[in-house]
């Protein structure tokens, strides 16, 4: 398991009146990546961003880029959002396509590949992948719209995730575990606590008075609980 703790944050919670700008104060404010959610409205009741925003913010940004497909057929279009300038790719566990196959297609290319799972979806769900992926991103909230609440119902799984990768071998002793939904000061020491190290926050960054000092604050409340999640 790699050590550092990593924070996004998610330009679904920017102003999308605005999103360059909204790009660049995740940058400025410290963010270790941006992360953008890509929605299709058939996997998930919602309808956000497509290439052209992740070309935008490449362009724009220093900081890699982060990119959730939510879609029902992601091989559709992983060598679009790759050609837009992503760095890591995450497709999820449960799409209608050949996960494996698209996961394969997606490190083939130089990317980083990800699997997303949602809250009801089990940690047996990646058996068939390790050694696909190299992060694992589990969603603590029901995908498709931000400012929902975390479900801590989800953090068992998370546990039982990091605790498998810390004892595996091979490419599972590698995988990031990263988190999604609902996170602010509070639920990242619950999720970090149980292993999470890539924190993607929305709301809570970007509604907050300084941003900068609100990443600052949920870095060190990650790496603190993280620590305690280590040593266990």
């Amino acid at each position: 398991m790699k050590q550092k703790v990593a924070i996004l944050p998610s330009l679904l919670a920017g102003n999308f009146g605005r999103l360059e700008e909204s790009a660049l104060k995740a940058q400025a404010a410290g963010g270790d990546a941006l992360h953008l959610d890509i929605m299709d409205g058939h996997f998930v009741p919602n309808l956000t961003m497509g290439p052209d925003v992740v070309r935008m913010a490449h362009s724009c940004l220093r900081i890699p880029l982060s990119v959730h497909l939510m879609l029902t057929r992601p091989d559709y279009l992983v060598d679009a959002f790759i050609e837009a300038g992503s760095a890591t790719l995450l497709i999820h566990a449960e799409a209608q396509c050949d996960v494996a196959k698209t996961l394969r297609r997606i490190r083939e290319k130089g990317i980083r590949p990800g699997l997303a799972l949602n809250p009801e979806t089990p940690a047996a769900a990646l058996d068939p992948y390790w050694g696909a992926f190299d992060e694992v991103l589990c969603m603590t909230v029901h995908p498709g719209f931000g400012g929902q609440a975390f479900m801590p119902e989800v953090l068992p799984k998370l546990s039982e995730i990091f605790t498998r990768a810390r004892q595996g071998r091979g490419e599972e002793s590698v995988v990031d575990l990263g988190v999604d939904g609902g996170i602010d000061l509070e639920t990242v020491k619950q999720a970090a606590g149980a292993g999470a190290n890539i924190i993607i926050a929305g709301s809570s960054l970007f509604k907050a008075a300084d941003m900068s000092q609100a990443l600052a604050a949920m870095r060190t409340a990650a790496e603190q609980s993280w620590t305690v999640a280590d040593d266990s």
